[in-house]
């Protein structure tokens, strides 16, 4: 990083990588086995080409037996310089098949020779030689896809100096391929020959796909003959409704009765295939500390109606099962002539998207049910080349190391590619597509450590380290346009902001239908659903965080696993957890909004006050000519910014936007709100730095507090000039607005508005020095709109001033 200026080490970098997938002339060695001419295709235009010799190895037949034993443990071993791989090994098995796939990087082939030995496992001392097969690399074939897969052959078996033939044969492939062939993703990989185990799993390429989530909307609407232990008193009942690890529960009836009334609604969020069931408890509540079991019912959430829109649901009683008969609960329950029923209107929402994201990078908005789907109206496509400069994430055998592989999230599709072992400098130029259904989504790209390669057959212990992560915004992108960019992983830690390396990618967004994109942009971004039955802010926050945790826990299933850590920095887990570096950052967003508006009102207060006199001249014309022609006000707006807009076309930006490590406050953050942002919740800290932090809350609360009253103090003020509050005020107020109305009544409007703005922009020998009685001026209004938003601008940064709006 450069010390001088370290901003220039967090922007974007244009790249110009080797795209497109051209065959180079001539062989390994200047032989014949590659292809003579150019080719170009289309399937892996986004990524460097990366050359590997295949090794398939399909079974064997007729292999020997060990004379002592009498049978045969047969691996195979395939040796390419100093680089060996083996299949597993089968035991008495004379044709053992293993269908397998060896794959050694071009680049680092130090060998003419490819060897494929054959052996026979011992438990004690050396494996015995079965025979072995050679291959001249100078000879091996090319395939280019989509030709079908190479021919796997049969081999004879030679003896270690190749001299004569040996009892049986192995079925071998053998090609030059590049990392479009489908056999790369399954391959065993040179990169990675030194991991073992179950570690193997976890280095390969791999698509993932999010579970189909749900919304499920349980209404209870009431009991019917709920008893208590206690005859003599009428119970005072609650429901508890669970599914998984969500649990809900009703208010409580606020009278004792046996046939409470709720009509409330609790929502869930499902997953397919639907694993868990809906179990509902009726509680009585006998004393503050004591809750009754009154019954129980479990019911699978298959057996609920699929609802598209708002329409109503039809209702249902269910008979719950009672509780508290012990061993004779099944003969007891007999004796009970009427059980206690349940009235429920339950349903699976399939107008909403279920939010495991926060909507701010939202990469998909679709509704759950797939028929309310509409035609996707791009494609993406996503080129990960590489990874430059990444820090050491760990020490392997005294020195720094990193085994990083990268994860992709759009929609519900996942991807993550191999890991490179062991390189600061990993390559992985792998491809991948997605299918695009609105402009306004987000892309995330997150770079890990991998901690679970393993040794000594053994998965590793902990958690995959988070090394950056990158968000690319659709609409930013111009279609068709190849992007290759280098992007900056940044990641905030408890020290600071630090750098960890660089991402290179290339991109490209394909528009398939620009009316049907145009149309979205006049649509709003959830599904109908959720703004004609909103969520509750509360719902929404209790929602997100269960779909998260299904979301993690499924995907943490699959094999190779996408660990819990992953999933939950992708989809940015604690993202709603307080912060003092993000409130700050979020109030200068919300300043530099209005800073347009306090710009133009600073410029019109010059004007006022004739500090440019032709300038003021020229605004007189303006305003006389608008209020004569009043048609001409709206068409001179939009033509305005339509000016203003073709203007800053020349400075648009030609990158998609990245972090803005000052507009984040990412930079200038202070070591304690970091490490208050890093805390545990609940709190880990010790209980005089937790006071500490509270009071400081507790300060920033209390000036907040006061320039919201000061606000409220003004609205009221003005309020209460028709409450007769102050008598005299108000009668004051009424008289004018009297007169007021009939001047304005009989007065034309232009001739109101002309008059009305000409004494608003009189010159300063006919103003007062003094600011008018019940108000502020208007000539000071710019300059106490800046006050006001820097009070509450020092109320939030913690500094003590604090003026008074009025005396």
């Amino acid at each position: 990083m450069n010390p001088s200026n370290p901003q220039d080490d967090y922007k974007i970098k244009d790249t110009k990588p080797q795209l497109g997938e051209r065959w180079p002339h001539g062989g390994v060695r200047g032989g014949g086995g590659w292809i003579s001419s150019d080719r170009v295709t289309s399937t892996y235009d986004l990524v460097e080409q990366m050359y590997y010799l295949y090794v398939r190895v399909v079974k064997a037949r007729d292999l020997p037996t060990n004379p002592v034993t009498g049978s045969c443990d047969p691996y195979v071993e395939v040796k390419l310089g100093n680089y060996k791989g083996k299949t597993q090994h089968f035991e008495k098995k004379m044709n053992p098949e293993w269908h397998q796939v060896f794959a050694f990087a071009k680049d680092k082939i130090q060998s003419t020779d490819l060897e494929v030995f054959v052996r026979d496992r011992e438990m004690v001392g050396r494996d015995d030689y079965l025979g072995k097969v050679v291959f001249d690399m100078n000879e091996v074939p090319t395939r280019v896809p989509p030709d079908s897969p190479l021919a796997p052959q049969w081999y004879r078996l030679e003896d270690r100096r190749g001299e004569s033939k040996l009892k049986g044969e192995v079925m071998l492939a053998v090609w030059m391929g590049t990392q479009a062939d489908e056999a790369f993703p399954e391959a065993w990989h040179s990169d990675a020959a030194t991991v073992h185990g179950e570690g193997v799993f976890s280095v390969r390429s791999k698509v993932y796909v999010s579970p189909k989530l749900w919304y499920l909307r349980v209404n209870v609407i009431e009991a019917q003959d709920v008893e208590s232990e206690d005859k003599s008193q009428l119970p005072q009942v609650l429901v508890k409704a669970q599914v998984g690890n969500q649990i809900l529960k009703t208010k409580l009836c606020p009278t004792r009765t046996a046939n409470p009334f709720w009509n409330e609604d609790l929502i869930f969020v499902a997953a397919e295939p639907f694993e868990e069931q809906l179990v509902l408890t009726v509680e009585n509540k006998v004393t503050p500390s004591k809750d009754e079991l009154v019954g129980r019912i479990s019911l699978p959430l298959h057996i609920f109606e699929r609802r598209l829109d708002h329409r109503p649901v039809h209702s249902r009683w269910f008979n719950l099962q009672k509780f508290g008969f012990g061993v004779l609960e099944g003969d007891r329950r007999k004796e009970h002539k009427f059980s206690t029923r349940i009235h429920l209107r339950a349903c699976l929402e399939g107008g909403y998207h279920v939010l495991d994201e926060s909507t701010m990078y939202i990469s998909d908005q679709r509704p759950t049910a797939r028929q309310l789907w509409k035609q996707p109206i791009g494609v993406l496509e996503v080129g990960i080349l590489s990874a430059q400069g990444l820090m050491p994430m760990k020490n392997k055998e005294g020195r720094g190391s990193t085994d990083a592989y990268c994860v992709a999230k759009y929609g519900q599709k996942w991807v993550r590619t191999r890991t490179i072992v062991q390189s600061l400098n990993p390559k992985w130029n792998e491809q991948y597509t997605w299918e695009v259904y609105d402009p306004c989504t987000v892309i995330t790209l997150g770079v890990f450590d991998n901690s679970h390669l393993g040794g000594n057959d053994k998965p590793g212990p902990g958690k995959d380290s988070r090394i950056g992560k990158v968000r690319i915004r659709l609409s930013t992108l111009e279609t068709d346009r190849i992007y290759t960019q280098s992007y900056p992983l940044l990641v905030l830690q408890p020290s600071g902001l630090k750098k960890t390396g660089e991402l290179q990618l290339a991109f490209r967004f394909t528009c398939l239908s620009l009316a049907h994109m145009i149309y979205l942009y006049s649509r709003p971004l959830l599904p109908k659903m959720h703004y004609l039955h909103p969520f509750t802010i509360s719902q929404l926050d209790n929602l997100r965080y269960q779909a998260m945790n299904i979301v993690a826990s499924r995907l943490g299933r699959a094999e190779p696993p996408l660990r819990k850590e992953v999933v939950e920095y992708m989809l940015d887990v604690d993202s709603h957890m307080w912060s003092m570096r993000r409130s700050k950052a979020n109030f200068f967003r919300i300043v530099s909004l209005f800073s347009g508006l306090i710009s133009m009102s600073k410029w019109l207060g010059e004007v006022c006050q004739w500090k440019n006199p032709i300038t003021t001249i020229l605004v007189h014309i303006l305003f006389c000519i608008l209020i004569c022609y009043p048609e001409l006000i709206l068409p001179t707006a939009f033509l305005y910014m339509f000016l203003i807009g073709i203007w800053n076309f020349r400075s648009r930006p030609r990158h998609p936007p990245h972090m803005d490590t000052k507009l984040s406050w990412a930079e200038a953050v202070h070591p304690d709100e970091l490490d208050e942002e890093f805390d545990t919740f609940p709190t880990s800290k010790p209980q005089d730095i937790v006071r500490m932090r509270y009071d400081r809350l507790r300060s920033v609360a209390g000036r907040i507090q006061t320039v919201v009253g000061d606000m409220a103090t003004q609205g009221e003020r003005f309020q209460s000039l028709l409450s007769w509050r102050d008598p005299r005020a108000t009668s004051i107020f009424i008289v004018f607005c009297l007169f007021a109305a009939v001047a304005l009544y009989i007065t034309p409007f232009k001739i109101v508005t002309l008059l009305a703005g000409l004494f608003f922009l009189r010159h300063p020998r006919f103003r007062s020095k003094m600011p008018s009685a019940p108000a502020v001026s208007s000539d000071d209004y710019p300059l106490e709109l800046m006050a006001c938003c820097k009070q509450l601008l020092f109320s939030i940064l913690g500094v003590n001033y604090l003026p008074h709006l009025y005396n």
